[in-house]
């Protein structure tokens, strides 16, 4: 306790660190309140039947990343998601057209036309998504909720303009406020947004289980204990995931440049077991958030079919294998545009460097890339597990707010962000010579980027 409260001291006493700090918080501060502001025209009070169909399955998850907005009904209802969504399409786009492979390799200038067509095509999905989400919003409330607005007994076009102007500035609005942290405050902005918003969820979940348990078929305290138990293995579970990796030994030949030798040491490249973080979940779920989309542009009157009520059906078998797959395959291709084993092969071979046993170059690269295969294929069956628990977790009888926390993306999302920022102060203790969060100063955060 006292190392803690030492650490804190020093934290507060640099001033740039306080600054960040304190940014951040405000702009968190800025998205949380802008998550209660109802969109206009839509009364407050009658809103419990939308917030009863987003408290479980993909609407429930869905309001979670949104940090309850979405069952507000409020201005930022989309939440990030579709920011995402755009972002996925462009990495595709730079796997299959020669422009966005020509913007990958133009350094800054080509990052930042990406990120301008990013945002161009966040508007267009906004554009698309909008409208599904009032369509849901006029079959979830009465008609005089809408009352401003009401023609006819039906809102009017006026409200329908608005509503989609209002939830895509909403939607940029929260890109912005990630951007602003990442470029001002501590983190990476739009993981922190993410991370808000499912963490706003937690007290609640939690409180609910726990109430739960005390009803007279619960199972009592014992078991809310248990859970709790179980729930902290599996978090160190993840720390592990996100933290682990595997070392590529480099020996580094003897220089002697005038008086000073240089080289003739032994060092290691940390490759992670997950270099992907969390991006596959995120990317797999956002996939996954489809259906949703159709099945509002379809005549819910008509009914559903099967095959769309099999994968809205978040608890289901088929569901989850097709999650699982996904974030397998989204783990190799996030990995592919990470790690790039011929430009680690040339870094090496250009610093005078050799992987003992094997020829520098050509069979470096395949060396590296052999590696990285081997282990992200574990890898990738361990995150498309962790990702799936909430599932499994959920057949035991936890209730489904809860069991979202055990796993899925909302833990590994929660594990990687708190890692990368704690790592992000840690370092800037350490440069300015304080000791580390931690007595060995080791805190590691995801590699990959990512959200």
């Amino acid at each position: 306790m006292k190392r803690f409260i030492e650490t804190l001291k020093n934290i507060w006493s640099i001033e740039d660190l306080r600054k960040k700090i304190l940014y951040t918080l405000g702009i968190v501060l800025i998205y949380r309140l802008g998550s209660y502001v109802v969109l206009p025209g839509v009364d407050p009070t009658y809103l419990a039947a939308l917030k009863q169909q987003s408290s479980e399955g993909l609407l429930g998850l869905l309001n979670m990343f949104s940090g309850g907005a979405f069952a507000n009904a409020s201005i930022f209802a989309l939440g990030i998601m579709p920011y995402i969504t755009a972002s996925i399409i462009v990495q595709l786009l730079g796997m299959a057209i020669p422009y966005f492979q020509k913007l990958q390799k133009e350094g800054e200038s080509g990052r930042k036309k990406m990120n301008q067509i990013t945002r161009y095509l966040t508007i267009i999905v906004c554009t698309v998504q909008a409208p599904t989400y009032i369509t849901n919003l006029r079959m979830q409330v009465p008609s005089e909720a809408i009352y401003p607005f009401i023609s006819g007994g039906s809102p009017s076009t006026l409200f329908w303009v608005a509503s989609i102007i209002i939830l895509i500035s909403g939607t940029l609005f929260v890109m912005w406020l990630g951007e602003r942290i990442t470029e001002r405050g501590i983190g990476n902005g739009i993981s922190l947004i993410i991370m808000i918003g499912i963490i706003a969820r937690l007290p609640f979940a939690l409180f609910g289980e726990f109430a739960s348990r005390m009803e007279q078929q619960g199972g009592g305290l014992v078991f809310f204990v248990v859970e709790i138990a179980v729930l902290v293995m599996i978090i160190l579970l993840c720390i592990l995931l996100v933290q682990g990796t595997r070392r590529i030994p480099v020996q580094y030949a003897k220089r002697v440049v005038g008086n000073k030798q240089y080289g003739g040491v032994r060092q290691y490249i940390p490759i992670k077991i997950n270099a992907a973080g969390v991006m596959p979940i995120i990317f797999a779920q956002a996939i996954m958030f489809l259906p949703l989309t159709i099945v509002g542009f379809t005549n819910t009157e008509g009914g559903i079919s099967n095959f769309w009520t099999t994968m809205l059906n978040m608890h289901g078998f088929w569901y989850n294998f097709v999650f699982f797959v996904l974030i397998v395959v989204f783990t190799y291709f996030y990995t592919a545009i990470t790690i790039n084993p011929q430009q680690m092969a040339d870094d090496i071979k250009k610093n005078g460097g050799f992987i003992p046993g094997v020829k520098p170059g050509k069979k470096t690269a395949e060396y590296i890339d052999n590696i990285l295969s081997r282990i992200t294929l574990p890898g990738s069956m361990f995150l498309g597990v962790v990702a799936i628990l909430p599932a499994i977790i959920a057949q035991a009888g936890v209730t489904n707010e809860f069991s979202s926390f055990y796993g899925g993306t909302s833990l590994l999302i929660l594990v990687g962000v708190i890692l990368d920022t704690l790592s992000q102060i840690e370092s800037q203790l350490l440069m300015r010579h304080y000791d580390g969060l931690m007595k060995d100063g080791r805190i590691k955060g995801r590699s990959g980027g990512g959200y």
